[in-house]
């Protein structure tokens, strides 16, 4: 699975790195994989500063200062809430972009609505960005990569049409 995503990290590594820009990063259903993606690239110190699995409410409140109203203008599971994420996580990292997804892998759907295989993403810095992905299937392990991939190359949008 780590090989089928290091391609879309790599092409991000190359713009972060040709700029001197970092990058944070506040998953859920994706589980790590956007990180360890990131991570698994050489030379990754220059531009990955840090992340965070937040799976739940709970662990927001790990973070400094962290309210409950600075996610409650959107529910969980959309581009809202995503683009929310982004910006906390850029903040409080203190980087140069900020990105984060949320959603439901599967097998089943989560406790807002949404299917197994719906997940937001979105991108925080000098491009905003936000998309929902759909995958239709059930199959958490498949959806945890699609997810993960997406949001790559949600990143590797927002840099390229920095330019």
């Amino acid at each position: 699975m780590m090989r089928d995503l290091l391609p879309y990290a790599e092409k991000v590594a190359v713009f972060l790195k040709a700029r001197n820009e970092t990058v944070a990063v506040a998953e859920s259903s994706a589980g790590g994989l956007i990180a360890a993606a990131l991570l698994a690239v050489p030379g990754a110190s220059a531009y990955f500063i840090g992340g965070a699995v937040v799976y739940t409410r709970q662990a927001w409140h790990a973070f400094r200062d962290f309210r409950d109203d600075m996610l409650a203008a959107a529910r969980p599971a959309t581009e809202a809430q995503a683009l929310l994420r982004a910006r906390i996580i850029r903040e409080r990292f203190a980087t140069d972009w900020g990105i984060a997804e949320t959603g439901a892998a599967g097998p089943t759907g989560n406790r807002y609505g949404d299917p197994a295989g719906h997940t937001c993403i979105a991108v925080s810095g000098q491009v905003e960005r936000a998309i929902t992905l759909e995958t239709g299937a059930t199959d958490r392990v498949a959806n945890m990569r699609a997810f993960a991939a997406a949001t790559l190359e949600l990143l590797a949008e927002c840099l390229n049409a920095k330019k």
